[in-house]
């Protein structure tokens, strides 16, 4: 079975503006190439799980969304870094649905298509939703990032917190 890092994306992997699914407005967080790589030296494997609500919302397209992410994917295999599958959840909070975090009907998509162990994994994300998310999957092992502006330390139930995914070569080690 596989190890494996779940991240969020807004936050984590790119500054947070508010719904962003232009290529133009979105810029990665400084490091996250380099910690994607050392994760990935490090025999884990890597995947996306992302609430979009914006979708449901009407903001944008899960058209939208596709090509955000395969311009994201792209850069990433330019760099080396491959994501094995990237979840998301479409829907607007009031629906209730079984995808949106801290639920983990996206974990248990991408555990229909690889063999993870859960006991070696961790979960990166920026909100309490992110880390429940995880508990509510078995995964232990979480980190939350202040890199974004829904980082509330008072409410945080992470195993670790740090103050990017560029600080993560501190925390997992092995």
């Amino acid at each position: 079975m596989d190890k494996a890092v779940f991240l969020d994306r807004d936050g984590v992997i790119n500054i947070d503006k508010n719904y962003v699914y232009k290529i133009e407005d979105f810029e990665f967080i400084e490091g996250v190439f380099e910690s994607l790589t050392y994760l990935q030296d490090l025999g884990y494997k890597l995947f996306i799980i992302t609430n979009q609500s914006g979708i449901g919302r009407d903001y944008y397209t899960v058209k939208d969304f596709q090509k955000l992410m395969k311009w994201v994917l792209d850069i990433f295999k330019e760099k080396n870094i491959f994501i094995s599958q990237v979840e998301f959840c479409p829907h607007n909070p009031d629906l209730n649905c079984n995808c949106r975090k801290p639920k983990t009907g996206m974990i248990n998509n991408i555990l229909k298509n690889h063999k993870i162990d859960l006991k070696k994994s961790w979960l990166i994300g920026d909100k309490n939703s992110d880390i429940l998310c995880a508990k509510n999957a078995s995964i232990q092992n979480t980190i939350q990032v202040r890199s974004s502006k829904h980082f509330v330390e008072a409410s945080s139930s992470s195993k670790y917190i740090c103050d990017s995914i560029k600080d993560i070569k501190d925390i997992i080690i092995k």
